[in-house]
């Protein structure tokens, strides 16, 4: 019986023998051209790339990397060449770096169930709830978790950029999936999409510190009017503008709406040592010292970041991570005295 043998994925990729006049005009140039040229499908037949995939890739016209690869191209040829060879050699550089490693999955901590518990009592009451608490303790990386297990969660992140009441109404539609291009109608139309839902739905609202105080009252009528729940989440400046500040009828009835706020400064030290764990830490000093650096602004995502370089390190070298790797991560990451 013959064996039937699949040609499909190199199809495209055969290498006809360029004209004669080709081969004149390129004559110097021809040889390195050729030996590009069968580089390029053998990367492309691996990883079944098409012509217009590869194009996108090197940074090529597709029409232009068509003309190259059947030798009919009539610019300067070695300029091309000299492109598709940069874009082989980058690649393949790449493919021989070690891994990059990566963070742990979803790490249950007593913050994180906090954290949770309060999405929670907002989403089932309809109530307005805040959550701060410095980078690197998992506010984000919870919520997201929180999101995927439970239905009717809406996550929208505010920047400097989209601080005003029309900026985040753009990134509500965006997370609430409605195309509404006119401005004035973002309300109402978002508005309509939680009234569908009947109820039982969260606005969880990302580093709401950058947020204007319409922007909250904004937030304010959509849990009067459609019952949602609401979250505000973000560093200590939230607890600050809308807990503390006592001028303004706004902020009064900001107050009397919070129903729970969750404020956590700095890391619970049974977090820390879940994390490290997660991390499959073992080694006594090593732990030490991460514990360390969890304690330090940033937590959790110092630990994340300073274990990732340190893997690196060692993945480098084929072997486990030692406690010297993590010291050399962390003084190469030279964060010390950033505030």
């Amino acid at each position: 019986m013959n064996k039937h043998i699949d040609t499909s994925r190199f199809t495209g990729w055969e290498q006809p023998e360029p004209e004669a006049n080709f081969v004149a005009k390129h004559s110097d140039e021809i040889d390195e051209w050729r030996k590009v040229r069968e580089q390029t499908a053998e990367i492309a037949i691996s990883n079944s790339w098409s012509k217009a995939e590869v194009a996108r890739r090197s940074g090529m016209k597709e029409s232009t990397f068509s003309q190259w690869f059947s030798g009919s191209y009539s610019g300067r040829l070695e300029n091309m060449t000299r492109q598709m060879r940069q874009w082989i050699d980058a690649l393949l550089e790449a493919a021989a770096m070690p891994t990059i490693p990566v963070s742990p999955a979803f790490v249950k901590t007593r913050m994180s169930r906090e954290i949770i518990e309060t999405l929670r009592w907002a989403q089932m009451t309809a109530d307005l709830v805040m959550i701060t608490a410095c980078a690197g303790n998992g506010k984000t990386a919870t919520v997201r978790h929180y999101k995927a297990t439970n239905p009717h969660v809406f996550h929208a992140t505010v920047s400097p950029h989209t601080k005003t009441v029309h900026g985040m109404l753009v990134e509500l539609a965006a997370e609430l999936d409605i195309h509404e291009h006119n401005p004035a109608k973002l309300t109402r139309a978002i508005g309509g999409r939680l009234q569908r839902i009947g109820g039982g739905s969260l606005l969880v609202i990302d580093e709401a510190q950058n947020l204007v105080d319409d922007a909250i009252n904004q937030l304010r009528h959509f849990s009067d009017i459609y019952e949602c729940g609401i979250a505000l989440v973000g560093n200590e400046e939230v607890y600050t503008r809308f807990v503390k500040q006592s001028n303004g009828r706004s902020y009064a009835q900001l107050k009397r709406r919070v129903g729970k706020n969750l404020k956590r400064q700095k890391p619970y030290a049974e977090d820390v040592a879940a994390y490290i764990e997660a991390w499959g830490v073992t080694d006594r000093d090593t732990v030490r010292l991460l514990t360390g650096i969890g304690t330090k602004g940033g937590a959790l995502g110092q630990i994340d970041k300073t274990m990732k370089l340190a893997s690196m390190i060692a993945l480098g070298e084929d072997r486990p991570v030692t406690v010297q790797d993590v010291q050399d991560a962390w003084k190469a990451r030279d964060v010390e005295d950033l505030g």
